[in-house]
């Protein structure tokens, strides 16, 4: 008599493709706590005063998971030790992994950019900082110790950007096509125009350009490239299609004269008289590469420019108030004049609406 053969379970005789993806699921486990244990090892080289709750909630996971892993890097050799004075965690101080030869010069560069990168506006991305700590986690004693130093002594406060914050993965996604060369497409929306667009762009160049990103891009089906405002862009997303770019696309020469970014068809030379008052505040900056300036025995002077268009002039213009008298051309005195008018108005019918 023979005896029934035992049903397969799962359990009991796990399939194929079930143990595949077991042992996938175990590796991508394995790496993501070694990567861990790395970014661990970085944090302690670089200077810092690092406890375990401070490293979990860098870390985004829990003490324990933290302990766990300083008993990794000590099984591997690496001498870490908890400094009773201080209260944190120190690799020991004549251990060192071989060094990256930056000058003071270099590190002060690479502090500085670290610290404009994550000030409230650009929302570039993380990376110029985790560089930061990977440069002082290779890096020798005193280099180690300037990048420390100056992280916490230099800043970046109140640059009056247009806020990116909720654009990151905007500007994520303009960064991917760029380096790949891939198409983007998504849906912008301007102030100039009654509806929302969906864009399909061929992209160019990501810019910082006086307060704000812009892309500059080719639609699809237009032959030249267009200025798009990065938080104009609702949605984003990279094709597989390849982009085309031309290989002698020059940024300078396409914004040309422009006040800022959107260049005119026309260009006109242009001539401001600025009173004594506003002429020390206005020369301490380079408001336009063209700019040429003549001081006269008042304390006033003349500060002249050659623009392509006049549009984005007038609203700096208007900023310096009674400051500031446009000599030429005539188009942006009447210009300026129409917009002092209109806010005259307004403010005249508001005064009369509270008799």
């Amino acid at each position: 008599m023979s005896t029934p053969k035992k049903k397969q379970t799962s359990k009991s005789l796990p399939s194929k493709a079930k143990s595949s993806r077991s042992d996938s699921d175990r590796r991508l486990r394995q790496a993501d706590r070694l990567a861990r244990v790395m970014r661990i090892m970085q944090l302690l080289l670089s200077r810092g005063r690092w406890n375990a709750t401070d490293i979990a909630a860098e870390q985004e996971c829990s003490e324990r998971t933290i302990y766990r892993d300083m008993q990794v890097l000590q099984l591997a050799g690496i001498p870490v030790e908890f400094d009773q004075e201080d209260r944190c965690y120190r690799v020991r101080q004549d251990f060192r992994f071989p060094s990256v030869n930056l000058t003071e010069e270099e590190a002060l560069g690479q502090i500085t950019a670290a610290a404009i990168a994550k000030s409230p506006g650009l929302d570039i991305n993380p990376g110029a900082k985790i560089v930061t700590q990977k440069l002082a986690a290779s890096s020798k004693n005193d280099i180690a110790q300037l990048l420390a130093d100056a992280g916490h002594l230099i800043s970046v406060f109140d640059l009056k950007l247009a806020d990116h914050s909720k654009h990151r993965d905007i500007i994520r996604t303009i960064q991917t096509g760029l380096i790949k060369g891939k198409q983007i497409a998504g849906i912008y929306q301007s102030p100039y125009q009654a509806s929302e667009a969906k864009l399909q762009l061929h992209p160019y160049r990501l810019c910082l350009v006086k307060q704000a990103w812009y892309l500059i891009a080719r639609p699809i089906s237009e032959d030249l490239p267009r200025t798009y405002r990065v938080a104009r862009f609702k949605l984003l997303r990279t094709l597989e299609t390849l982009a085309k770019v031309p290989e002698k696309f020059d940024l300078k020469e396409y914004f040309g004269n422009a006040w800022a970014v959107y260049r005119g068809k026309q260009s006109y030379d242009v001539e401001i008289l600025f009173s004594g008052e506003a002429a020390v505040t206005v020369t301490e900056g380079t408001w336009h590469h063209t700019q040429k300036i003549q001081k006269n025995k008042d304390g006033s002077i003349v500060m002249t420019f050659k623009v392509d268009g006049l549009n984005e002039i007038v609203r700096w213009i208007l900023g310096w108030g009674s400051n500031a008298k446009v000599i030429q051309p005539v188009q942006l005195r009447e210009m300026i004049l129409l917009q002092l008018q209109d806010s005259l108005q307004a403010y005249n019918a508001e005064s009369s609406s509270e008799k």
